[in-house]
């Protein structure tokens, strides 16, 4: 770990240089969480030593993401995945990680990055459509350092592109399963979204409703949020929302927490008819190999990385072609239908 300034770990990490120090030198006083950015931080800044000896352009990606531990630690190895090996150019990341938060701490993330400058050569957000990120990211773009949305998009921003799935065709294809899969007498339908500022959620849920009042106008929908995906949260809103229910019932799950809204429902005795998840992340991969839900609709997140970077690498004409918006297909998996690299990872 001594092979780096330990301002350039500190400003790779996150972290206070006083901090990075007590790491290097096993002092008292860092939590586990510090330990592990500054390997990491170490590994990458490795990574980026190694492709400058090999002659590449460095570039230097902020990752900005208000996500679920679960869902940010997929998003990551995707990423990774697709920064090795990358010609012409060496790219590396910097993560900015947060399971929940205010808008003002999204903004501030983004000014900071912005105040370095010309340290960054873009950045990738997973954050809420708010105004105030959206003038924060055309901030950025004042300064020369492209956005690039991750899976929600910010509307009215000046981002170069959006990596992610279709959130209509995902909504429309969950409302199909919950009818179709779920017993007939179904008669209400629980949607969970994490966070209501999150786009890409709320056209997911939006899209659902629409299909459901097209096809099934009987069956009830009633929506929770703003719990953040995070499991104590999440059980409580379900748990208010589901006060007055006794009958087995549908379940959307947009926003994840999926083991908290199982335990609520099996303390309350209500059977869920069919559920219908988002993503295939530890979780959810267990979950659907015990049978505890049916359905988890997933997107490649490494197809999404990919599309990220290929956009900001075009926006400095490493590769040909502009910066285009790209939507990952949704694929319906079931038990017996598990991607053989998911099974293998899992192994």
């Amino acid at each position: 770990m001594r092979s780096h300034r330990v301002a350039d770990i500190a400003e790779q990490a996150g972290l206070s240089e006083a901090t990075v120090d007590r790491v290097l030198h096993g002092r008292p006083g860092a939590s586990p969480r510090a330990v592990r950015a500054v390997e990491q931080a170490v590994a990458e800044l490795d990574r980026q030593a190694s492709a400058l000896r090999l002659g590449a352009r460095s570039l230097v990606l902020d990752v900005v993401m208000q996500a679920p531990d679960r869902f940010s630690g997929e998003v990551t190895a995707a990423l990774e995945s697709q920064l090795s090996g990358l010609r012409p150019a060496a790219v590396r990341a910097r993560y900015h990680l947060r399971e929940s938060g205010t808008v003002d701490d999204v903004v501030a993330t983004l000014e900071g990055i912005g105040r370095r400058g010309r340290t960054s050569h873009g950045v990738l957000l997973k954050v809420p459509d708010e105004p105030a990120v959206a003038a924060a990211i055309d901030d950025l773009a004042d300064r020369g350092i492209p956005a690039v949305t991750l899976v929600t998009d910010v509307h009215g921003s000046r981002r170069i592109a959006y990596a992610g799935p279709d959130h209509v065709s995902a909504g429309r294809t969950a409302a199909h399963l919950v009818q179709h899969w779920g017993r007939g007498d179904l008669a209400s339908v629980l949607v969970t979204l994490s966070r209501s500022s999150f786009v890409g959620e709320r056209t997911r849920v939006e899209a659902f409703v629409e299909q459901m009042c097209a096809t099934a106008p009987h069956v009830e929908v009633r929506r929770v949020a703003d719990a953040d995906g995070l499991d104590a949260a999440t059980a409580a809103v379900v748990a208010a929302e589901l006060e007055d229910v006794m009958a087995p019932l549908g379940v959307y799950s947009v926003g994840g927490a999926n083991r908290a809204i199982l335990a609520t429902l099996r303390a309350k005795g209500v059977p869920p008819s069919v559920y219908v998840g988002h993503d295939l992340d530890a979780d959810n991969l267990g979950l659907l190999r015990t049978g505890e839900i049916d359905l988890v609709l997933h997107h490649d997140l490494r197809e999404d990385a990919r599309a990220a970077i290929t956009a900001v690498l075009q926006h400095h004409r490493l590769v040909p072609g502009a910066p285009t918006s790209l939507a990952s297909g949704v694929q319906v998996v079931t038990r017996h239908n598990i991607p053989a690299r998911m099974v293998r990872g899992s192994a």
